[in-house]
């Protein structure tokens, strides 16, 4: 039977968008920074990039435009569901706050959209304004070697900090618990997975 009511409707259709987006928005963090980085760094194409010019430009609109969706969706779900209550209106939820404070459930989203919240201001504020520069060919010499670091640091600090991100935004549903153990461990896993990944990718040019 199909949900009544506009609140319930447009909280899956908020959730939908957000897990959508960011599907779209971490497949292309993961990309560039497992396949393209590594490729681009071997290649000797003038452009320092192992796609076209075209290819670069369209795969950085989707890239930052999904960072954009899945935080404004993000922020949507957050306020339907920790601070806003149906027939009473913006007040803290059960799922935000009880008797005993803030909730482990309500502690681990916001964990998660701390670490979201960096990661979009690295796309936006951090890696597009040097990689626009470089794509407009306005820099040359010393100027496009430190925009090209720039750009690989915002996305190589968004890949190792999208392992505890996702930990903190499964975890309201999954996992519950909340204590400063259970936390460091969820930094600690969802980094190593991260350094993981780049150390077992082969290199440019293998095949395994």
């Amino acid at each position: 039977m199909a949900l009544s009511g506009v609140y319930s409707n447009l909280n899956i259709l908020f959730r939908w968008l957000h897990v959508l987006a960011g599907i779209t928005w971490l497949g292309l963090l993961y990309f560039f920074n497992f396949v393209m980085a590594p490729a681009a760094g071997s290649s000797r194409d003038s452009e320092g990039s192992a796609l076209g010019p075209a290819l670069m430009a369209r795969a950085q609109w989707w890239y930052r435009w999904s960072a954009m969706i899945t935080l404004l969706a993000g922020l949507a779900l957050f306020v339907m569901n920790y601070a806003y209550i149906p027939g009473v209106g913006f007040a803290p939820t059960p799922l935000l706050a009880d008797a005993n404070g803030i909730t482990a459930r309500a502690a681990w989203i916001l964990f998660g959209m701390l670490l979201a919240a960096i990661m979009w201001f690295n796309v936006w504020f951090a890696g597009w304004p040097a990689q626009k520069k470089e794509m407009e060919g306005k820099a040359s010499g010393a100027e496009l070697a430190l925009l090209r670091r720039r750009s690989y640091l915002a996305l190589r600090t968004n890949a190792y900090l999208s392992g505890p991100m996702l930990f903190g935004m499964v975890a309201p549903a999954h996992y519950g618990a909340m204590n400063l153990e259970s936390w460091l461990i969820a930094i600690a896993i969802g980094l190593v997975a991260v350094w993981c990944a780049f150390r077992v990718a082969p290199r440019v040019g293998r095949v395994r």
